[in-house]
């Protein structure tokens, strides 16, 4: 994808650099052009792309992968996946077929082929991260293929060369007692039989599903999508490794490198970019600093524990405040209701003490004072989770952070007890979870347990779509979730708060 230039090269030099990177030295870079809807991913792409591009499709396909875990965290059955997936899908990651005669499908495969190589490098340095890319990437493989046109999707497999041997009339007769035992049906008798060596369908061995015979598996025609699945599985995995030895001699744009890095970063949890659209709320046409205690029953668990720790010392440390503020500031509490908030908060200290010491920093989140980026006033943007759970860990008398991260597993507990999660079904997914270090997916857990009557509600009604129930990666997005589910059918509420505090 990045073309490097060997004829710039000192004519001594040339022949010292590595044949690898020689071999790439008079490539095409050229369109190419995808005949089917599904690709095994063997060929790199070749043509030029910007770096937004670049970007911005590798950010796509994580979102769709992300999703796919948490339908993997919630042991959806496929049949459920696939219809949560389809319309997130739809908006990240189209991929249609032939027979819809749509006008981008060049397109559409681009993307998806592209954005598959880039989180293949972002994802392949190390261990973890390969066996999770790999396990994700075959459940989104096997989804589309389920779903596939029946005549493109047989297209396609001709073209895989795969090392299947057909089972003879003479075999089958010979084995047909023991064919039939092995799926329960008599149909076997009527359907075509593949054999390959077992270890290349461990899931169809597992699940019994297969005859297995002097060390091969005979696999009956309708298994087919698990041969072409698990073939997919073991080339993914082996050029993963392959992947993982070359990045150490990459001699990429220095400019991907940190792009890559942040793609890694957001297997934690998925970055999400805030917008200032996301502060209005139908419904919630404006904020006073009186209303924070009732509105921070929306609030996620990081901050209603920063919410109950100012209330019960007064007082927050540096980044417990920063964290906080800039949460407010994006549900939309102004600049001016802000610094009310935080002077009556700190209710054990003087006005000099507090305009001295913090009222500045309130004003510079704001972007009311500050550098150059400060004095357009935009400021900082509230953290996402992703921000959340890759900072430092907070240190003694610190609040800031994800509760489901930072907390032992009792002090969890009692902390979502005390927010008003009592059902033992809940605190147990919550723990397994943390156990797995799957903090986003927890705290999605808590969110759908406490809103459930209303999600029902709205699945029922078909008036959210699965985009507007998706997974929760940022704590603004949770609190306008819930605030919205909370408030089913209510009208405007003007000013959200009780009697506007004075300063």
């Amino acid at each position: 994808m990045i073309r490097h230039d060997y004829s710039r090269v000192d004519p001594k030099r040339r022949a010292y650099i590595d044949h690898k990177k020689r071999q790439f030295a008079k490539a095409e870079f050229a369109q190419q052009n995808y005949e089917h809807r599904l690709n095994f991913y063997t060929l790199p792409p070749t043509a030029e792309v910007t770096l937004e591009e670049f970007e911005t499709w590798a950010i796509n396909r994580l979102k769709v992968l992300s999703e796919l875990e948490a339908c993997s965290f919630r042991n959806r059955s496929q049949e459920e996946t696939a219809e949560y997936m389809t319309s997130i899908l739809n908006k990240y990651l189209p991929l249609r077929s032939n027979s819809s005669r749509g006008t981008n499908l060049q397109e559409e495969r681009k993307r998806d082929h592209y954005s598959h190589f880039i989180l293949r490098l972002a994802f392949s340095s190390t261990e973890e991260l390969r066996r999770r890319f790999s396990h994700l990437e075959t459940i989104l493989f096997r989804l589309r293929f389920r779903e596939d046109d029946p005549r493109e999707r047989q297209d396609f497999v001709r073209t895989l060369d795969l090392e299947w041997e057909e089972v003879g009339e003479d075999e089958k007769r010979e084995l047909r007692d023991q064919m039939l035992a092995a799926i329960g049906s008599k149909k076997g008798e009527e359907q075509d039989w593949f054999k390959v060596d077992w270890e290349r369908v461990p899931e169809l061995v597992s699940q019994r599903k297969v005859l297995l015979k002097r060390g091969m598996a005979y696999v009956p025609a309708r298994e087919q999508t698990s041969l072409v699945v698990a073939e997919f599985t073991k080339r993914l995995d082996e050029q993963l490794e392959l992947t993982a030895r070359a990045l150490p001699r990459l001699d990429e744009d220095d400019r991907l490198a940190p792009i890559l890095a942040h793609l890694s970063q957001s297997f934690t949890a998925p970055e999400a970019a805030y917008s200032s659209s996301d502060a209005n709320i139908d419904g919630l046409s404006a904020i006073n600093a009186g209303a924070i205690d009732t509105l921070s029953q929306n609030f996620p668990l990081c901050m209603q524990n920063l919410h109950m720790t100012l209330r019960a010392n007064s007082h927050l440390k540096h980044y417990g405040r920063l964290q906080y503020t800039l949460f407010l500031k994006g549900i939309g509490l102004s600049l001016e209701e802000c610094i009310i908030f935080w002077r009556r908060s700190f209710k054990l200290m003087t006005d000099d003490k507090f305009h001295k010491e913090y009222k500045y920093n309130i004003r510079h989140s704001y972007g009311d004072v500050g550098g150059d980026a400060n004095r357009r006033g935009r400021g900082y943007t509230p953290y996402s989770c992703q921000k959340i759970l890759t900072e430092a860990l907070p240190g003694p008398g610190q609040t800031h952070g994800c509760p489901y991260r930072t907390f032992t597993v009792e002090n969890l507990t009692g902390l979502l007890q005390r927010v008003g999660v009592q059902d033992r079904e809940v605190l147990q997914g919550v723990r397994d979870d943390v156990k797995k270090q799957r903090y986003h997916v927890a705290c999605n857990r808590v969110f759908e347990h406490a809103h459930k009557k209303e999600i029902k509600k709205v699945k029922d009604e078909g008036s959210w779509s699965a985009t507007d129930l998706d997974t929760i990666v940022h704590p603004n997005t949770y609190f306008k979730r819930s605030w919205l589910l909370k408030h089913l059918g209510e009208g405007n509420a003007g000013v959200v708060g009780g009697d506007r505090m004075e300063e």
